[in-house]
């Protein structure tokens, strides 16, 4: 008993230390939000409710509890809403960081230290509690949604993590005030560690241990029609943005000369890869960087390149063919392409005004010439650099028949 209260005692320590509080936001869980603070309390004395217009019986258990810090609500606005408002509060209040957990009790509060000793080993970071979605009563579809939301934030950034879903997390709110952050649900989760990772805030995990209470007694306030939508259409926006400009950022951002001599050889030159993928790789990323599916082009191309055991890293270069430099370029290219096919002239007399009928007729020719066009370069992109490959005599370390 005495280890466990000097541990506690070392916890608390440790969060002062490291100027961190714990920000719990709840909506209308009065079952199981008293027991969450107790515990909480157990380990923090800082700890700040975020109450979201909450309708049971919350006012009443916060109540007792006068050393909380209370941001209420008058009307339920969503977590996000309530996590961004926490946020501010922190900063407010003094704080560099703030651990989120949720009112539902699924997650341990004896798990603070392995955020704690983290932030520890690196500053500034954003670490996300990464759960173990193989223990007793998790949903089938939070392991669906799990593994759909950690594609989409790998497409949008480049960095692999086992759970962006969690709301346990440990936030640099300090660091975080210079992001523009603008959803109020819980797509608020995901728009922040994307925007985090853009700006060039480490986003890291810790593996945490996580508790679903069983079908009838759970209590969730995700309703998988409107928030999946949500998130989806923020998905959309945040890819588009990736493509344009983020991931282009990224990418200088890391060109150090050690670090480019290094994913040279080992992602570039990956000599255990055949002639034969490494071109389909520069086919297939030509031919997403071109196909007229504007802010689909990235995730797409990289989806395939999972699925078909492709080179990502040469297929996510390739793809990059549509940067706004290239873009006007790549636009002419297609209309005089649609041009030929459909047999047809662009026509724009700029003392005329453009009419619905010839801004639908100069579309479906860029379409269906960009469409052509993606085939013609991406098959030429394949053939040259298959060629090249062969002239100068490259041969993998692991023979494939293909090669």
């Amino acid at each position: 008993m005495m280890e466990a209260q000097d541990q506690k005692a070392l916890v608390k320590q440790k969060f002062k230390q490291l100027k961190c509080c714990v920000l719990i936001p709840t909506y209308n869980n009065s079952k199981t939000i008293e027991q969450v603070i107790h515990s909480t309390l157990e380990y923090c004395q800082d700890v700040m409710v975020i109450n979201d217009g909450c309708t049971d019986g919350t006012a009443h258990i916060l109540s007792k509890y006068p050393q909380l810090k209370v941001v209420t609500h008058p009307i339920n606005q969503g977590k996000g809403k309530g996590l961004r408002n926490g946020f501010l509060k922190a900063v407010e209040l003094g704080f560099d960081y703030a651990i989120s957990i949720d009112s539902d009790g699924q997650h341990y509060p004896k798990d603070f230290i392995l955020f704690l000793d983290k932030i520890e080993q690196q500053p500034g970071s954003l670490i996300i509690g990464a759960r173990n979605m193989t223990v007793e009563n998790v949903p089938n579809k939070s392991n669906f949604g799990n593994k759909f939301s950690n594609f989409w934030f790998w497409a949008e950034t480049g960095i692999s993590l086992p759970d962006t879903q969690s709301g346990y997390r440990l936030y640099p709110v300090k660091r975080l005030k210079k992001i523009w952050l603008f959803t109020t649900k819980f797509e608020l989760e995901i728009e922040v560690i994307v925007k985090a990772a853009w700006r060039g805030i480490p986003v890291l995990s810790v593996p945490v241990s996580v508790y679903y209470a069983p079908e009838g007694e759970r209590v969730s306030h995700f309703i998988p029609s409107r928030d999946s939508t949500r998130i989806s259409f923020l998905n959309t926006y945040l890819v588009i943005l990736a493509a344009l400009f983020w991931r282009p950022v990224m990418l200088i951002r890391k060109m150090t000369l050690t670090n480019l001599k290094k994913a040279w050889k080992e992602e570039v030159l990956a000599t255990h890869e055949s002639a034969f993928n490494k071109a389909v790789s520069v086919g297939v990323g030509l031919f997403f960087g071109i196909v007229p599916i504007w802010g689909f082009q990235f995730g797409l191309a990289i989806l395939s390149a999972v699925y078909f055991k492709l080179n990502k890293v040469i297929v996510g270069l390739t793809a990059q063919i549509s940067v706004p430099p290239m873009i006007p370029f790549i636009v002419y290219a297609s209309v005089k392409t649609g041009e030929y096919v459909l047999n047809q002239q662009v026509h724009l007399n700029f003392s005329e005004a453009i009419t619905i009928k010839m801004a639908i007729n100069i579309g479906l020719i860029y379409v269906i010439g960009a469409s052509v066009l993606s085939v013609i370069v991406g098959i030429a992109g394949f053939m040259v650099t298959w060629l090249l490959l062969k002239i100068f005599g490259y041969t993998p370390t692991h023979h494939d028949r293909k090669s």
